[in-house]
């Protein structure tokens, strides 16, 4: 794989981190709010549903997607849902970003454990030490 190649993948990476890290601080602004949360929640899955038809039409492509990867996109939507509800109720009693962020944050673990298992990724003492740095990191940053 080219440099090139090799650089286009991380950069949207770091991209997602920012806007994910962006979107998570205005749950956290929402929760101290006292924002309704139902009414939070279908808003924001709203935009994304716009951000998505806006690709649509910029990429001048028909709607299409498997049987398997909708049920896959709709698990998706769920899973999704009941983490922005349990995050904005978390703060809306009060909790705080500092200690919820990085508990939430471990499900990096979580989707890094499925890649080795489904995609059968490598293991390496690496990835196994990076895994275990990141959780004692968290669990720091969460006393």
């Amino acid at each position: 794989m080219s440099r090139a190649k090799m650089k286009t993948p991380l950069m949207l990476s770091l991209l997602a981190m920012v806007c994910g890290g962006i979107v998570q601080f205005f749950q956290q602004i929402a929760g101290a709010n006292q924002a309704y949360i139902p009414s939070y929640m279908v808003i924001s899955a709203f935009s994304v549903c716009l951000v998505g038809m806006v690709f649509h039409l910029l990429q001048r492509h028909r709607f299409e997607l498997s049987t398997a990867m909708t049920w896959l996109a709709i698990l998706g939507g769920i899973l999704g849902g009941i983490y922005l509800l349990t995050m904005l109720l978390a703060f809306r009693m009060g909790s705080e970003g500092s200690i919820l962020f990085p508990i939430a944050g471990l499900g990096v673990i979580v989707s890094t454990v499925l890649s080795f298992i489904v995609f059968r990724e490598a293991i390496t003492l690496t990835k196994i030490l990076g895994i275990g740095l990141g959780i004692s990191s968290i669990i720091f940053l969460s006393l």
